[in-house]
């Protein structure tokens, strides 16, 4: 029986606003998506994952949603969009979907029904209302903070709070209740009949809270938001609760419900022993792997995640995905052009100023980075433009930025526009090729020296890096064999085997190494008299 096709697939993922524009309007839509299909077809990916697209104020990038069921006007139709999907499954490519279960828009009919309804009240129930501590009600029922910033908690005028560990605009469902469970059951049947091959579940560990009274506090150790905290409390309050495996039961079997099954994706920034509990048969068939993108060009740490994961998937009878970038992160040219100590956050906060990043290092790296992760057994996922070899826009100035991060933070944060400016498509023009008006964030100047058109058949450039290196892994990803070469793995280099000829060799420090005999298919970086350059990447065919 042949292996789902996801298991070994390269997913592109578009944040569709800053993809292609189509009606001139300077934002992304899904008539751009389809207009660039046969890019990505011609690119060699498997799937496409779409951010999401659903009728939205845009206070979240879309993810505070007034209709699970629509697409925002913004963006096109329910037409356009079921032309999108047809056009992709023509030219075999998958499309996946993000799913959003943890909270919706605060102008969603049902919050607007809580409000009006009052305490007590069935509509109230959807979501996570709580008195407030103090003698009237004026503090937070917990400790518990936003994500973005400032209390989880906000209160509305008959004097409740609401929680969102979020925005205040993206107050929290809460999964107790039998109805929101039911409202996405019937969510995602609705998207997968109109054809598509899954979702990303976003925020999936944090859908269901301890809401006994009183309620806990998150306690020192724990992180503000835990949000982000790989060794969280197995007990915590309200991150990776035991009770969310219910949730992924009851969706693995509308999955089942289709032919083939459909596929979700886990956005679980748990560590990696709780991660593989999303992905055990039976619930959702992967997780994203966040532990591999967060390394810094640090072999001892790669060697450790790789190992990890590979093992964990392999324990639950599914395969690893391999992220390096994605619309919540710093990209990969400049991330990896900054010494590994220097703090991201603080970093963006000073218009990368603060220890300008080493472009030429960081995109060297970037290539070898990916054919690293192209390279290893299961699903890799790639961010638009990242191919491209595009920077961050660290620079964006204070009155363009639209990342809640920024306003909650109280502007200590800068947030995620930087990695979400609209792609390059041609050397030149209003847009370059994004659009014929003015997009929705600036792009630099410079900007048309990374497009597609300057680096279309250019051999040397990161897009053709790319679309080799998809090509060549094709030869070798259907299988799943990967073990290391104990020879070769050692200090700043790493050497794996896939299948039973292939050699790849990853070499994160300064010095050049000897290449083994073989068959070189592809490298990172130009070979120098038969040794393979400090960060770069090799993929050899063994005798």
């Amino acid at each position: 029986m042949p292996h789902p096709w996801w298991r070994n697939a390269v997913t592109y993922q578009i944040f569709p606003r800053s993809f292609a524009d189509a009606n001139v309007d300077g934002v992304g839509d899904l008539q751009g998506v389809t207009s660039r299909l046969d890019y990505l077809a011609w690119l060699g990916v498997d799937a496409i994952w779409l951010t999401p697209c659903y009728p939205s104020p845009w206070v979240d990038g879309g993810y505070d949603i007034t209709d699970h069921r629509g697409i925002d006007p913004s963006l096109g139709t329910l037409q356009d969009f079921d032309r999108m999907v047809s056009a992709a499954h023509e030219r075999g490519i998958r499309v996946l979907i993000d799913i959003v279960p943890n909270h919706t828009s605060d102008r969603h009919e049902w919050f607007r029904q809580a409000l009006t309804a009052g305490p007590g009240s069935p509509e109230r129930d959807r979501y996570i209302f709580r008195d407030g501590k103090g003698p009237r009600g004026e503090c937070p029922p917990s400790n518990w903070e936003s994500r973005f910033g400032g209390s989880a908690w906000s209160r509305v005028p008959d004097g409740q709070w609401y929680l969102h560990l979020f925005a205040p605009e993206q107050p929290d469902l809460d999964w107790a209740n039998q109805e929101v469970r039911a409202e996405f059951l019937d969510v995602l049947r609705f998207w997968g009949r109109r054809g598509v091959d899954g979702f990303r579940v976003d925020v999936a560990a944090a859908l269901v809270k301890d809401l006994r009274e009183p309620l806990r506090e998150v306690v020192g150790g724990e992180g503000s938001s835990g949000l982000d905290d790989f060794a969280a409390n197995p007990d915590h309050p309200f991150l990776d609760r035991p009770e969310v495996h219910d949730v992924y039961r009851d969706w693995n079997r509308v999955f089942h419900e289709f032919d083939p099954p459909l596929v979700g994706v886990a956005e679980a920034w748990v560590r990696g022993d709780r991660r593989v509990r999303y992905i055990r048969p039976g619930e959702l068939q992967q997780a994203f792997n966040f532990e591999f993108l967060r390394v810094r060009w640090q072999a001892s740490e790669y060697r450790r995640i790789v190992s990890e994961s590979i093992d964990g998937a392999s324990s639950v009878g599914t395969t690893a995905t391999w992220v390096l970038a994605n619309h919540d992160v710093v990209r990969q040219a400049s991330a990896l052009g900054l010494p590994a100590d220097v703090d991201l956050r603080v970093w963006l906060a000073s218009d990368g100023t603060e220890s300008p990043p080493d472009l030429e290092l960081g995109t060297r790296r970037a290539r070898a980075a990916i054919l690293f992760a192209l390279a290893l057994p299961g699903s890799a996922y790639l961010y638009q433009g990242e191919e491209l070899g595009l920077p961050e826009v660290a620079d964006l100035p204070a009155d363009v930025l639209r990342d809640p991060k920024w306003m909650h933070s109280r502007h200590k944060e800068k947030g995620r526009d930087g990695c979400r400016v609209p792609l390059p498509w041609t050397r030149d023009g209003v847009s370059f090729g994004f659009s014929a008006a003015p997009p929705w964030l600036p792009q630099p100047a410079d900007w048309g020296d990374y497009s597609v058109e300057s680096q279309r058949g250019d051999p040397s450039s990161m897009l053709e890096l790319y679309r080799a290196a998809l090509r060549v892994r094709r030869g070798f990803s259907s299988g799943e064999r990967f073990g290391w070469d104990d020879q070769h793995n050692v200090g700043d280099v790493l050497a794996f085997w896939r299948g039973s000829n292939i050699l790849v060799l990853v070499n994160t420090g300064p010095v050049a190494i000897l290449l083994p005999p073989g068959e070189l298919l592809l490298s990172s970086a130009a070979p120098e008299e038969g040794s393979l350059p400090g960060d770069a990447t090799a993929w050899l065919r063994q005798p």
